[in-house]
Formats: structure tokens, C-alpha cells, sequence
């Protein structure tokens, strides 16, 4: 069983930064992060593999937000940038038993609680 703690949410004005963090309580192979808005459907934002070499991104995201991780520390971040209104919902991270980047939410066992990310000026 894995255990995994978001942090780093919060208020930003459009145009600005944040980096999420996801804490993990033991070894992860394939992480996400994926996103809910009120309303809407969860939604794949990014991937990372066990060796953070291979990443992807949903291209709503991609130039924008960065995946990356420290396997020493059992930890995956989100560095998002440029930050829009349409940012806005809970992010959460999820770990995954595979050893390739996926992006469905039905391949990952395990959940965070979610952070809030809410742009607005």
C-alpha cells in the first residue's frame, strides 16, 4: 500500500508559478498527476517514469507545466508556469504499477487527497 501527500497548492494570479509536490510513503514506478475542475471530469495532466527520463504531457499543459522526480526522496513535482484561469481544480498524484508513462486515471492504484490550485486575480 502506498500513500501519497500533495502539497504546495494555492492562490495565484494569472501569469504566475507554483510547484506542487506529491510525497510518496515508499518506492513508485510510473506517477501522474491529473486534475479535477468543478463539474468536469478528472483530467491527465502529466507522467513520469520510474527514471524520469520519458514524460508526457496533455497538451493543454505542455510547454507550461514540468513533471519531474527525486527517487531518493520518494517525491514528484509539478513545476506550473504561466499559470490561466482555466488552471483552476484540485491536482492530484497518482502512482502506477507499470514501467511506461500512461495517462488513463484507470491504470493508477493509488490517490492523493488532492490540492487545490485556484488562479484568479
Amino acid at each position: 500500500q502506498v500513500q501519497l501527500v500533495e502539497s504546495g497548492g494555492g492562490l495565484v494570479q494569472p501569469g504566475g508559478s507554483l510547484r506542487l509536490s506529491c510525497a510518496a510513503s515508499g518506492r513508485t514506478f510510473t506517477m501522474g498527476w491529473f486534475r479535477q475542475a468543478p463539474g468536469k471530469e478528472r483530467e491527465f495532466v502529466a507522467t513520469i517514469n520510474w527514471s524520469g527520463e520519458t514524460t508526457d504531457y496533455a497538451d493543454s499543459v505542455r510547454g507550461r507545466f514540468t513533471i519531474s522526480r527525486d527517487n531518493a526522496k520518494d517525491t514528484v513535482y509539478l513545476q506550473m508556469t504561466s499559470l490561466k484561469p482555466e488552471d483552476t481544480a484540485v491536482y492530484y498524484c497518482a502512482a502506477a504499477s507499470t514501467a511506461t508513462v500512461v495517462t488513463t486515471p484507470g491504470t493508477y492504484h493509488y490517490w492523493g487527497q488532492g490540492t487545490q490550485v485556484t488562479v484568479s486575480s
